[in-house]
C-alpha cells in the first residue's frame, strides 16, 4: 500500500472546493448575461436622463447663409427659453448644428456623422431642397425623425414618408395661389419661370407648369442658372424675349436680385414673384429701390404682427433676449415655429421617449393653436402641418402684407 502524505485529504478537499466555486461562478455569469440582455431594452439614441440631443445640417456660410443662420437663431431662441424653464419632462434639448454651405454632399456627410457618431435622437430644421433630398435614403433606413425642413418641395411630401414631418406649406401651393391671382384676377397669361437648376428649381418649374395647365396655359419661357453662380444673363435674355408679363422666380436672393436689376436696366418690367425660400427680408435689403413691387409668397405670417399674433410677440421677445444683435424676420420666425412644433411633439411623446413614439405623437396633433391664427394638424397619412399662404410685396424698400393681391403695386 502506497503511504499517504500527512494533510493529503485536507488539501484535496480544499482543491475540490475551489474547483466547485470556479465552475459555479462561471456557470452563473454565462447563464445570467443573456437573461439581462433580454430584459433590458437597448437605449434610445440621443435620449439621456437629463438631455435630448437633436441634430441639424444647414447653410451657415456661403450664398444661402442668411437662411441657415436665421433659421437656427429662430429655433434656438425658443429651445433656449424652454430649457431655461426646465426643459421637457425633466430633460433639456441640445441641438448639434453643422454647416453644409447649401452643398448636398456636405449635408449627407453631416447627417451621417449626426446619426452614427453623435447618436442624435432626431434631425431638425434642415434648410434647402437639394440638401434635404440627398438624405432621404438615410432617413428611411435609419427610421429617424426629420422635423421642420425649410423647403416646400414635393419630394419631401410625396411619396409619403413616415419619418419626415413637414411644417410649412409646399411650393406647389405657393405657386398655385399666385398663378390663380395672376390669371383670374389680373388677366395675365404670359408667365415665365426663372429657376435654379437643381431639385429646388425643378420643383418650382413643375409647380408652375401644373398651375398653368389648369387654365390651359404653359410657361412662355423658362430660364435657369447653376446653384451658387450668378450667371443669369442667358436665362434673362430668353425670358425678356418672350415678353412675359410675370416671372415666377424659384432661386436664391443673389441671382434673383441680379435678374431684377438687369430687367430695370433693360426696361423690362414684368411682375416678379418669388417663393418663400428666397428670404424676403434679405431680398428687400439687396434690391432697395429696384425691388419696388416684387411679390414674395410666405408660409408664415408677418413677425411684425406682435399685437395680433401672440407667437410673433414671443418670438420677438425671445430673439431680443438670446440674440440681441438679430432682427425679427420671416425666416427666423419659421425656425421659431418649427421649434414650437418639435417641443410639442416631444411633450406629447412623454418621458418614455422613442422615435416611433415621437412620430405617433405628431400624428395625434389636430388643430393645435401656435399663436399664428393658423392651426396645425397632422395625421397618419398627412405630415404637412400648415396650409396657409401669405402675400407680401416690397414697397419703398420694406415688406408689406397684402390683404388683397389685386391691389398690388405695379410699375
Amino acid at each position: 500500500m502506497v503511504p499517504v502524505c500527512p494533510g493529503y485529504h485536507k488539501m484535496m478537499m480544499k482543491l475540490a472546493k475551489m474547483i466547485f466555486i470556479c465552475l459555479f461562478v462561471s456557470l452563473v455569469s454565462t447563464c445570467s448575461k443573456p437573461a439581462e440582455e433580454s430584459i433590458l431594452p437597448p437605449p434610445t439614441p440621443g435620449v439621456m436622463d437629463k438631455e435630448i440631443i437633436l441634430g441639424t445640417s444647414l447653410a451657415l456660410s456661403g450664398h444661402a447663409s442668411f437662411l441657415g443662420t436665421q433659421t437656427l437663431c429662430g429655433a434656438l431662441c425658443y429651445l433656449n427659453a424652454v430649457n431655461d424653464r426646465g426643459g421637457i419632462h425633466g430633460r433639456k434639448i441640445r441641438l448639434i448644428s453643422y454647416d453644409d454651405g447649401y452643398d448636398p454632399p456636405q449635408c449627407l456627410a453631416n447627417t451621417q456623422k449626426l446619426i452614427a457618431e453623435d447618436m442624435v435622437f432626431g434631425l431638425f430644421c434642415y434648410v434647402g431642397t437639394p440638401t434635404s433630398a440627398k438624405i432621404i435614403p438615410i432617413i428611411k433606413e435609419a427610421k429617424i425623425p426629420l422635423v421642420g425642413i425649410f423647403s416646400g418641395a414635393q419630394i419631401l411630401r410625396k411619396p409619403f414618408i413616415r419619418y419626415i414631418i413637414n411644417i410649412r406649406t409646399s411650393y406647389y401651393q405657393e405657386i398655385a395661389a399666385v398663378i390663380m391671382q395672376f390669371v383670374q384676377s389680373m388677366g395675365i397669361k404670359k408667365i415665365a419661370v426663372f429657376y435654379q437648376y437643381d431639385d429646388y428649381g425643378f420643383d418650382g418649374l413643375a409647380g408652375t407648369q401644373i398651375a398653368l395647365e389648369r387654365y390651359g396655359l404653359e410657361p412662355v419661357a423658362a430660364g435657369s442658372y447653376q446653384r451658387g453662380s450668378l450667371e443669369i444673363e442667358a436665362a434673362f435674355e430668353k425670358i425678356m424675349a418672350s415678353k412675359a408679363e410675370a416671372v415666377v422666380m424659384v432661386g436664391t436672393a443673389n441671382p434673383c436680385a441680379k435678374f431684377i436689376r438687369l430687367a430695370a436696366l433693360k426696361d423690362f418690367y414684368p411682375i416678379f414673384h418669388c417663393v418663400s425660400f428666397m428670404g424676403a427680408d434679405q431680398l428687400a435689403n439687396k434690391l432697395g429701390k429696384a425691388g419696388e413691387g416684387v411679390i414674395i409668397t410666405q408660409v408664415v405670417p408677418s413677425p411684425a404682427e406682435t399685437l395680433l399674433l401672440p407667437a410673433a410677440a414671443e418670438y420677438t421677445r425671445f430673439l431680443a433676449h438670446y440674440y440681441p444683435d438679430e432682427k425679427p424676420n420671416y425666416v427666423g420666425f419659421e425656425g421659431y415655429i418649427n421649434a414650437r412644433v418639435v417641443v410639442e411633439g416631444l411633450r406629447r411623446a412623454g418621458r418614455d421617449l422613442s422615435r416611433e413614439g415621437l412620430i405617433d405623437a405628431f400624428e395625434g396633433i389636430d388643430n393645435l393653436s401656435l399663436g399664428i391664427a393658423n392651426p396645425l394638424s397632422f395625421s397618419s397619412t398627412d405630415h404637412q402641418g400648415l396650409k396657409n399662404i401669405y402675400f407680401t410685396q416690397i414697397n419703398e424698400g420694406r415688406l408689406i402684407l397684402l390683404t388683397n393681391i389685386e391691389r398690388m403695386i405695379t410699375h
